[in-house]
């Protein structure tokens, strides 16, 4: 990889400068003006950026308050990034993988453009590893949405992993075209993945500025376009930022929830400017409308139809950029969180599977501790104090830090992210994509952040950047009990080198036993940065399956040790920034799971349709499917 050559005093964090947001455009409000000190004196934000520059100082930030199928599986040490060789690997060259991101910029600062790049991470051949998609954007023309002949699209890449040959084998090759993908030329933001039609395939729903599509997986190493004929609402129109399939109704089919950011078009764009400059910069959210966000129910027969209003997903919305969807208060059924820009947040409660209702503001999630709303890119929402039930982390801009909402087991939230140390840590950052993961195999889930601004940092511009909104990427080692220390500066060279970033999609892609990252740029080289340390501590895989093979997305498990369930992990290809996970399970069995002497003597998965089984430990070193129905019925605590 060729990483961008910029001035020394720019390359980092950025951390130390303390500027101005852009000027509103029309129909801006003050809230808007969050990034930093409108009317501040420039000599002041320049003697800050020269201090930063010279001392990498944080800008003054508020106070921060190989055994047998079924024999035990023994934990063991995991290894310490910061004792050795970098956690994370840039092998984006070596691997084949070449897609860049074409944003349409022409110095206009159309909104669009610093929004999207989203990744996600694919079995679609169903060999047992993991490919890649890359969502494009392209050339912003007349109404910004017709993509010109010829120009840039989606890519996918094919993993030619060969398991006989192990890690060292893994590569990627462009299949776009022979995938029959070659057709997906909306101005991609997002994506989402899963079996919507129980035919044992992964199928793929692209968020789009302008027309969504939805691509069926043939089951023959092809997609088809079936957004006309798979029915009502697939092809929405509007700024769709993500979407999450779900089976919000337990009727053992995927439904899909869509989420829409603002209405914006280029007949409709305001100039917006720096205060400090007068430069032309990018606006915010509320210079334009919101646009509501939309549920599709699946019938069961390869269709959906729209019931947003009479599942009242309708009554509130923002402009929305981050969705999930998890069981948060533990009643089994799913939920769905949607992430804000710049507005209140929704918890869309799941009243048994016909109603949802916005509780957020009641439970404590809809707005910051200081009662402030906040920028809300990117979501995860899994257990990430180890109580058993599921947490939610979001990103944001910089100076609002990123929160961390702690889960009471009732769905009612509390913002714990001073005493996390995720906060202040945050607080000089733009946060996109986002993912939890557990680099090291210690048992405890880490957090990793893409960071890129949305306003123009102005030192980066003067130095002659076109794409002045670059920043480095953030990773946060689980301590337990909700606590983290930063690890950037062990996470490996990648992390010190400014990008901007956006989506986030982790699996492992070579099948050793760890976390490996796919990251996407907007207007860049996405990145595949490979784990160098996981792969050396114990650690077991699952992948949890139902009718025909379909990854059971809404399904927990957890470790039975000493008779009692531990470490309970959501299976997922949602969350992050315009980005699908890996759906797989992975545990690395360190201290942060098992102490001294335990073993792993079982498994407990509660299934979507409220079911609970368990099963024997599978062994380690290896990734296990798990049937639903194949295990024996247990009771859930």
């Amino acid at each position: 990889m060729v990483f961008p050559s910029l001035p020394p005093c720019l390359v980092g964090a950025r951390i130390g400068r303390l500027r101005a947001a852009s000027a509103p455009g029309p129909a801006d409000t003050p809230r808007h003006r969050r990034a930093g000190l409108p009317g501040a004196p420039g000599l002041l934000a320049l003697a800050l950026s020269l201090a930063a520059c010279g001392s990498g100082a944080a800008p003054d930030a508020p106070a921060l308050d190989s055994a047998a199928p079924g024999t035990p599986v023994d934990g063991g040490a995991a290894p310490q990034a910061s004792a050795g060789a970098p956690a994370f690997e840039d092998a984006t060259e070596e691997l084949g993988l070449d897609f860049v991101h074409d944003n349409g910029m022409t110095g206009r600062r159309w909104f669009v453009e610093m929004m999207s790049a989203g990744a996600g991470l694919i079995d679609y051949d169903g060999d047992g590893d993991q490919d890649l998609y890359l969502v494009q954007g392209g050339p912003i023309e007349g109404d910004g949405r017709a993509r010109p002949a010829g120009s840039p699209s989606d890519r996918l890449y094919r993993n030619e992993l060969d398991p006989a040959l192990g890690p060292d084998s893994l590569r990627f090759s462009d299949v776009t075209e022979s995938a029959g993908l070659g057709g997906a030329t909306g101005y991609g933001n997002g994506l989402a993945t899963g079996d919507y039609d129980n035919d044992g395939d992964i199928d793929l729903y692209l968020a789009n500025w302008g027309p969504n599509q939805l691509w069926r997986n043939t089951g023959d190493g092809r997609f088809e376009d079936v957004t006309q004929t798979a029915g009502e609402g697939l092809d929405d129109p509007r700024w769709s930022a993500g979407a999450s399939f779900v089976d919000y109704d337990r009727d053992g089919w995927l439904d899909l929830m869509i989420v829409n950011y603002d209405a914006y078009d280029t007949q409709s764009h305001v100039d917006c400017h720096s205060p400090r400059s007068g430069r032309l910069d990018y606006c915010g959210p509320q210079s334009y409308p919101a646009q509501p966000d939309r549920l599709l129910h699946n019938r069961g027969d390869g269709s959906f139809e729209d019931v947003s209003a009479e599942a009242g997903i309708l009554a509130a919305y923002g402009p929305g950029l981050g969705v999930v969807a998890a069981d948060l208060d533990g009643d089994g059924w799913q939920d769905l969180f949607v992430a804000n820009d710049g507005a209140e947040n929704q918890q869309w409660m799941n009243l048994g599977g016909q109603r949802f209702e916005d509780r957020a503001p009641a439970m404590g999630s809809a707005l910051s501790r200081d009662g402030m709303t906040q920028a809300s890119m990117g979501v995860l929402a899994e257990d990430l104090d180890g109580d058993a039930d599921i947490d939610l982390f979001l990103t944001h801009l910089e100076r609002e830090t990123n929160t961390l909402y702690l889960n009471d087991g009732r769905g009612f939230f509390e913002d714990q992210s001073r005493s996390s140390g995720l906060g202040q840590a945050s607080f000089a950052f733009t946060g996109f994509g986002v993912a939890a993961l557990d680099y090291d195999n210690d048992g405890r889930l880490d957090i990793m952040v893409s960071n890129g601004e949305v306003r123009i940092i102005d030192e980066q511009d003067a130095a002659g950047d076109p794409l002045p909104l670059r920043q480095t990427k953030q990773l946060f080692r689980g301590l337990g009990e909700a606590r983290f220390e930063e690890a950037s500066a062990s996470a490996g060279e990648a992390f010190g080198v400014p990008a901007v970033g956006r989506g986030v999609a982790a699996g492992d892609l070579d099948n050793d036993g760890d976390t490996d990252l796919l990251l996407a740029h907007n207007g860049g080289p996405a990145w595949v940065l490979r784990n160098r340390v996981g792969q050396d501590a114990a650690w077991l895989g699952l992948r949890l399956r139902g009718v025909a093979g379909r990854d059971m997305l809404g399904a927990q498990t957890a470790l039975l040790v000493a008779g009692q369930p531990r470490g309970w992990r959501r299976v997922a290809s949602d969350g992050s920034y315009g980005s699908a996970r890996d759906p797989r399970v992975l545990y690395g069995l360190g201290p942060g799971l098992l102490g001294a002497g335990e073993t792993v003597e079982g498994l407990r998965v509660r299934w979507p349709d409220g079911s609970v089984e368990d099963f024997p430990a599978p062994p380690p070193g290896a990734y296990q499917d798990l049937f639903q129905g194949q295990g024996r019925p247990a009771v859930a605590p």
